[in-house]
């Protein structure tokens, strides 16, 4: 289970993120439950919580670099716990898949009627299926 904020980089729409995840789940065999939070619920994500204490941690220092910001992130405690922390290069930004493409990785998502936009799930089946077709590559 995936408890996603529904920005722009992890929503139910965002065609990288969601063929990225019918690879996690076929290439793990696992199934994948993506939900996605309303807007302006984020007091219900855990992970803004751990940011709330973040923002009180840094005390409105200025983070001038990744590496500083990764160095006060590794320093804080949240519930007695250090977190673990590293930099990735991410996703590049503007990148979509054809809608060709994104009709095959569509027919391996399953979506909840009537919240279409917020819970999706992947079997890794369905998933491995949707890998196979020769128009993904």
């Amino acid at each position: 289970m995936i408890n996603a904020d529904n920005g722009p980089e992890n929503n139910g729409a965002r065609t990288q993120w969601l063929k990225r995840l019918v690879q996690f789940s076929a290439d793990n065999h696992v199934t994948v439950q993506l939900a996605c939070y309303p807007p302006y619920h984020s007091k219900y994500n855990p992970v803004e919580r751990v940011f709330g204490v973040l923002e009180n941690y840094w005390n409105g220092d200025p983070l001038l670099s990744a590496d500083h910001a990764l160095g006060m992130a590794a320093a804080m405690t949240y519930k007695g716990v250090h977190p673990r922390t590293s930099l990735h290069g991410g996703c590049p930004k503007g990148v979509r898949l054809p809608k060709r493409q994104m009709r095959v990785i569509e027919k391996s998502l399953e979506r909840l009627d009537g919240l279409t936009k917020w819970f999706v799930r992947i079997a890794p089946s369905s998933a491995a299926a949707a890998l196979q077709n020769p128009c993904l590559n």
